[in-house]
């Protein structure tokens, strides 16, 4: 029973409550999810369990006397184990708990070396309260230091530069770097090394002295700027097509809708950079939102590139010495131009509005049609704009979208395979209604006013034809979206049919005298 009073004596002696109550709350205070908290309490649990497991030892010789043999060297350190566990608490309720809540970020070497120096002046005055001698340590220790600098020169280089780089604040976890040929992510800044992740799931450990012996280039960031990274695409358009075309259309295509991870500001730019033997050599220059994120995106610039290319029938280069062995018979050439006329006919046999045009008259419309391909998540046309051509959907599925005041854009229809859009455009000059989104890779065929106004100078009442079969159409919306009678359907014809031809007339400046008598009264 008297061993158990010497217990509670040392014990309040050594101020093992307050102690008990100080790592209790710095184990409320942690945050469970993070590591490195749990970390900076685990800590102090261990120093405190030696603390308690020599307890017992020192109270059992605390009741033969405070000057029995054993006793002190059994005190020395059940206090050491008591201040470093004090010491350790303490730092983990400032750097998990308070710090973070004042928005203060403190590098980890920094902590490292705050809870180190506190923990060594809490030692030495522990023991030099406890009668222990210091002078003879201290000049041990001074030989000792010297032995240890000159035998771990580079270790030590490794801790101090880390140290450096996390004071100077040059380096952050979380940074995008280029060192040497290796990039990736800033994932750890430790003592002697700092850790990297590249892009392809690797690590790599760079001594820190590395780091500031060289050089170090951190992707992505601009004083007062957002991280952002500028990417070039290179791609070779064939020199005999003016630079002006090509950097107008791929720009318009690189605009004209969003891109996941480019930056909408600086907007992207294509330049013409040099000139080779057969092509111009042309950039793409966007900005990188997410550094991870590189090849996907420059490979999304590259398909906007491709199929801007494609429908401004601007060729990719290609080498100067191909030679083609395929003999281009006239009987071939004639046999592919058949095969994609016919594809062309089928295409405009389809559209009611040309269902009274003669064979010859589709004839010359198909041969007059342009290829013309986007690619998913383009805009085709927008709304408001002046465009005036007719699109005809070969393949692929498109978004119809209105712009809404108040409530922004709201689909409105989706057209697919066989569809057309843009008529009246190509008929009246109106602007566009709707703005249209590519959803999938889009193949459209394109015809242009100029081919349209070739066809009515030959025949001037196909302007008649066409706005009747419109008028008709348009109608028989209004009829079932109205619940109108079919006399005023007509009505409604008839009235829209006039309005379309003087329209039309106006747009391609047909002159009345030119017209038929049937189609003067209309």
């Amino acid at each position: 029973m008297s061993w158990l009073v010497d217990v509670f004596a040392e014990a309040k002696s050594a101020g093992t409550l307050w102690l008990f109550v100080l790592i209790v709350l710095s184990a409320a205070l942690s945050r469970p999810k993070e590591t490195e908290s749990r970390r900076m309490v685990a800590a102090p649990l261990v120093l405190f369990g030696l603390h308690l497991v020599l307890l017992p030892i020192a109270g059992y010789f605390r009741g033969r006397g405070l000057g029995a043999p054993g006793y002190t060297e059994t005190r020395l350190p059940l206090l050491v184990f008591g201040a470093l566990a004090a010491v350790m608490s303490v730092g983990a309720i400032l750097f998990t708990t308070l710090l973070p809540r004042l928005r203060l970020r403190v590098p980890r070497i920094l902590q490292d070396v705050m809870i180190g120096a506190a923990a060594i002046i809490a030692v030495f005055t522990v023991a030099s309260r406890s009668g222990v001698n210091l002078s003879g340590l201290i000049a041990t220790s001074a030989v000792l230091t010297a032995v240890i600098g000159l035998s771990l020169q580079d270790t030590l280089g490794n801790i101090l530069s880390g140290l450096a780089l996390q004071t100077d604040d040059s380096i952050h976890v979380g940074d995008w770097v280029k060192i040497g040929d290796v990039s990736g992510r800033v994932v750890e800044i430790r003592w002697r090394y700092t850790a990297v992740e590249t892009r392809n799931w690797e690590t790599v450990i760079f001594p820190n002295s590395l780091l500031v012996k060289g050089q170090v280039m951190v992707l992505g960031r601009r004083q007062g700027q957002p991280t952002q990274w500028r990417r070039w695409v290179w791609f070779n358009v064939d020199f005999r097509f003016p630079p002006s075309d090509v950097i107008a259309s791929v720009t318009e295509a690189l605009r004209s809708a969003p891109i996941d991870h480019v930056a909408a500001d600086p907007v992207p730019n294509c330049i013409l950079m040099d000139f080779h033997e057969s092509y111009g050599r042309y950039a793409v220059r966007y900005w990188l939102t997410d550094l991870a994120a590189d090849d996907p995106t420059d490979s999304a610039v590259r398909t906007r590139i491709y199929f801007a290319l494609k429908r401004a029938d601007l060729p990719l280069s290609i080498p100067a010495h191909a030679i083609f062995v395929t003999e281009q018979t006239a009987e071939l050439k004639q046999q592919k131009s058949s095969a994609e006329q016919d594809r062309r006919l089928q295409m405009l046999s389809g559209i009611a509005m040309f269902s009274k045009l003669s064979a010859e008259e589709r004839e010359a419309l198909a041969g007059a049609l342009r290829y013309a391909p986007f690619a998913a998540g383009e805009t085709m046309t927008r709304q408001g704009a002046e465009a005036h051509w007719l699109y005809i959907i070969a393949s692929g599925e498109t978004s119809v979208r209105v712009d809404i005041a108040g409530e922004g854009q709201r689909e409105v229809a989706r057209l697919r395979t066989g569809d057309f859009f843009g008529e009246r455009s190509l008929l009246t000059g109106e602007p566009r209604s709707a703005t249209i989104v590519a959803l999938t890779r889009v193949e459209c065929w394109r015809l242009d006013r100029a081919a349209f106004q070739e066809l009515l100078s030959r025949r001037p009442e196909i302007a008649d034809e066409v706005a009747e079969v419109l008028a008709a159409r348009q109608a028989e919306l209004e009829r079932a979206r109205e619940n109108l009678s079919a006399e005023a359907a007509t009505r409604l014809a008839a009235e829209t049919k006039t309005d379309l031809v003087d329209k039309i007339r106006r747009f391609f400046r047909i002159e009345a005298e030119s017209l038929p008598p049937a189609s003067k009264k209309g």
